[in-house]
């Protein structure tokens, strides 16, 4: 299974693998960061807005939520899913389409501004459709992680796989990244973002790539698998 939402009669898509994002500069994206974050925070809904702690959804497009209503992206429905719950969080959308990395790690502090008690990392697929070395995704991981577990942030780690186009070696060392981290800085790690979503057509926009409506619905009840018990831990240590 690999990252991109396409059936058997796709796999010719498979060969040109495309950035997950329509820009053709991620750099241009990264001022966007304020603006997406910005719109969540005022759609969230509870009374007390500033006293709700806060779940960065940290990613590319695939957090974003290119090519969907802004509701019906992951974060917006993990939302609404936490307020029927009774969770008191408030979820930040710091998606940015065309993400790297490496511009990840560069609007660190920015994410570290909305002060979150749980980050969710979802990131990298761009590097490894653009063939960047391993060790770089690697160590770009390593330092946004370090970051946050230094200053105690819970983080769940969200794993990602790409097409077989660079080879055995290339595509293996890119999935074996996140185990790796996970288990390196001891904390939560989601196996694979898009289980049950990537190679299914329905769940997926025409480009084969990014989730519909329907496939975040998916999406996130598999989250919540990883991430209720972090939510219920961290309220108790709050508390």
């Amino acid at each position: 299974m690999v990252f991109s939402g396409c059936d058997t009669a796709d796999e010719q898509t498979l060969q040109t693998p495309r950035p997950l994002s329509s820009a053709k500069n991620s750099n241009q994206h990264i001022d966007s960061a304020a603006v997406t974050s910005t719109r969540s925070l005022t759609q969230a809904t509870h009374p007390i807005e500033s006293e709700r702690p806060r779940i960065v959804a940290f990613g590319d497009s695939l957090t974003a939520g290119l090519g969907v209503p802004p509701e019906e992206s992951y974060p917006s429905r993990l939302q609404r899913h936490l307020d029927q719950a009774g969770y008191p969080y408030r979820v930040v959308n710091a998606g940015v389409s065309g993400d790297t990395t490496a511009g990840a790690l560069r609007r660190l502090d920015w994410i570290l501004k909305n002060q979150p008690s749980i980050v969710v990392i979802e990131l990298g697929a761009n590097d490894g459709i653009r063939g960047q070395p391993i060790k770089t995704i690697y160590e770009n991981l390593q330092k946004i992680l370090q970051r946050l577990t230094d200053l105690q942030i819970t983080v769940l780690l969200t794993g990602m796989k790409i097409p077989p186009n660079y080879g055995f070696n290339y595509t293996s060392q890119f999935a074996e990244i996140y185990p790796q981290l996970a288990n390196e800085f001891d904390v939560a790690f989601m196996p694979f973002f898009l289980e049950g979503v990537a190679a299914h057509r329905m769940l997926n926009q025409a480009d084969g790539i990014h989730p519909t409506g329907e496939g975040y619905k998916v999406i996130v009840e598999n989250l919540l698998t990883f991430l209720e018990p972090l939510l219920k831990t961290n309220a108790t240590t709050t508390s």
